[in-house]
């Protein structure tokens, strides 16, 4: 008779990215030291309890089969020596039966054995998930306050005389451009995946079942509107200061003439 087994990926994102080379030995450190493995710059992960854990780069952290409570003790030891702050979490559950075949069930995927590779590859898409869960919420907060500055030159058809805080906004938008930019590259598929069919079809299914296309696509139409407007807004800010200086140097001109005129000779 086979005996079915059930799994549980619970995927943590931080704000922070994570320094994996610097990270490597601190990981490594615990009252029971158990073997690291995987690349120092992308991915480590390693045996934690009855389960292990997957620690990314872009700032991560993916335990399988680890009850919560050694979860929450994991995070606070990374914690000791650097600020957390939990930006988004992920839970998919993984039906292991010999025989069965691969795919996504009621939210559940369903494998006929669960591979080392084939949990890294579950643990870095539940892991890319969370990620942009937190840059959704970036990303949606910068729509809505350059929402506010569209509505107050619709309403006004002008914008504030003092642009430093438009100028510091751009910055922080430019700046969530190139992180987004930076992290979402990795939604590339793994290498892994080439090699191995069963493998693309876990993170192909695993994909569809996070909607990670559309919700990329959708950041990328987001961010793109936000430049747009952007742009526009600061040239209506710009105009608005070169008329500004025009219209002084007409005045101080038609002053100068003035005093001329009136002035004793």
């Amino acid at each position: 008779m086979t005996t079915a087994r059930e799994h549980e990926f619970h995927a943590v994102a931080f704000v922070e990215n994570f320094p994996l080379r610097e990270m490597f030995a601190e990981i490594a450190m615990d009252t029971t030291p158990a073997p690291i493995s995987g690349r120092p710059l992308q991915d480590l992960h390693r045996k934690l309890g009855e389960g292990e854990v997957f620690y990314f780069a872009f700032g991560a952290i993916v335990f399988r089969d680890v009850a919560p409570a050694e979860r929450d003790a994991e995070i606070a030891r990374l914690g000791r020596n650097r600020s957390l702050q939990t930006a988004a979490d992920e839970t998919v559950r993984v039906h292991e039966l010999a025989g069965a075949s691969l795919g996504v069930n009621d939210g559940c995927l369903v494998v006929d054995n669960l591979t080392p590779a084939r949990s890294r590859i579950i643990a870095l898409t539940l892991a890319q998930s969370a990620a942009v869960e937190y840059y959704e919420r970036i990303v949606d907060d910068m729509f809505g306050r350059t929402s506010k500055w569209v509505d107050g030159l619709e309403k006004h058809g002008t914008v504030a005389m003092s642009v430093r805080p438009l100028h510091r906004f751009i910055g922080h938008a430019v700046s969530v451009r190139s992180e987004v930019i930076t992290v979402l590259h990795l939604l590339d598929k793994p290498d892994e995946t080439w090699d191995d069919p069963s493998m693309d079809a876990i993170y192909d299914d695993l994909r569809d079942e996070f909607d990670l296309a559309d919700r990329h696509d959708a950041l990328e139409h987001k961010l793109s509107n936000v430049q747009e407007s952007l742009e526009l807004i600061l040239g209506v800010a710009r105009d608005r200061r070169l008329f500004l200086l025009e219209a002084s140097i007409v005045i101080l001109i038609v002053l100068e003439i003035v005093l001329s005129l009136v002035r004793p000779h």
